[in-house]
């Protein structure tokens, strides 16, 4: 049974709200709960089913309303935003507030930044190239360029053309556009929103300590063996730096400082010590083993911090393209 076909408890709410925010928020976020909190919103987050967007939505909203009620109530507004300023800038106060309201307004398919170019030219391709410059003289730079590539030649000097003698467009049709692409990729992220809990957990785990993911792993392997075996599988923590080929291990240890690696290297094992050691210049190699001879005993939660940074900047790199990570049994064809 999906998600969406049960009522959710308040723990399967939260685990939504965790996914919803990212691995790299979700792991902050667990910080400040108790472990028997964190290991409950973990399985919970491995087993989320599927959550349309119109209950994803509710359980944001309740979560939002749940959140203010327990903050104290402040008040803003354009007026308090003007009075601030005047006592700073006096009568430029009002032409300050103008200017930057004006800058603030709802910008005309902002939406299609939350998505990938790649989804959003499915429905594009069909549109004319009128249509596709008002919709990327609307984004950003970089998004307008990533979408005029994937176009061929032809289409491309044409959007190019209109792009180039477009004046302002009439706002109705703007809004036709913009309402039409909404209804596509929203109708295309309720067909392919079912969630992968299990890659979400891994994901979240990566982003997490080491004390927290200890305590989770630990709790699945007793209650849930293969879904445990199922998380780890996709899991890339900091003694998998040895699956990483050379350059891309040379590449990490670029953005490493030697007084981090140096303490996340406290007490590993030799196979991993080497892999890293042949991967830098010489003086950085000396450096690093003169820090760990240096530093004498460390506190147990000192380097798991290292290591956990370290794997983060993996992740980073990888985002960016610059490196590749191994998850699982991977299989090959010689």
């Amino acid at each position: 049974m999906t998600a969406t076909a049960m009522v959710l408890g308040r723990a399967q709410k939260a685990a939504a709200v965790l996914v919803s925010v990212g691995p790299e928020r979700a792991a902050m976020v667990l910080q400040h709960l108790t472990e028997d909190e964190v290991e409950q919103i973990a399985v919970e987050v491995a087993q989320l089913g599927e959550i349309g967007p119109v209950q994803l939505e509710s359980i944001l909203t309740e979560f939002r309303a749940e959140a203010l009620a327990r903050t104290a109530l402040i008040t803003g507004g354009e007026q308090h935003a003007r009075d601030m300023l005047r006592s700073r800038f006096g009568n430029d106060a009002d032409e300050i507030v103008d200017r930057l309201l004006a800058t603030t307004q709802a910008t005309p398919f902002h939406f299609l930044r939350m998505h990938e170019p790649s989804e959003i030219l499915q429905h594009l391709r069909e549109e004319s190239p009128q249509t596709l410059a008002v919709v990327i003289a609307h984004l950003p730079a970089r998004l307008g360029a990533a979408l005029m590539s994937g176009f061929d030649s032809q289409v491309q000097v044409a959007v190019a053309t209109r792009l180039a003698t477009l004046e302002r467009a009439d706002e109705d049709v703007v809004r036709r556009i913009e309402d039409a692409l909404k209804m596509r990729l929203g109708e295309v992220r309720r067909r392919s929103g079912r969630r992968d809990g299990v890659k979400e957990l891994a994901d979240l785990l990566n982003q997490s300590d080491r004390a927290t993911e200890r305590a989770i792993m630990a709790e699945l392997e007793t209650t849930d063996p293969a879904l445990a075996e199922r998380v780890r599988a996709l899991m890339f923590v900091f003694e998998d730096l040895v699956t990483l080929e050379d350059r891309a291990l040379q590449e990490l240890l670029r953005q490493v400082e030697p007084q981090m690696l140096a303490t996340a290297l406290k007490g590993v094992g030799n196979d991993l010590l080497e892999a890293l050691m042949k991967n830098l210049s010489e003086r950085a190699r000396t450096t690093v083993l003169e820090e760990i001879d240096l530093m004498g005993q460390v506190r147990l939660k000192d380097v798991e911090a290292a290591q956990t940074n370290i794997v983060r900047m993996v992740y980073e790199l990888e985002k960016e393209g610059l490196i590749t990570m191994s998850r699982g049994q991977e299989e090959f064809v010689g």
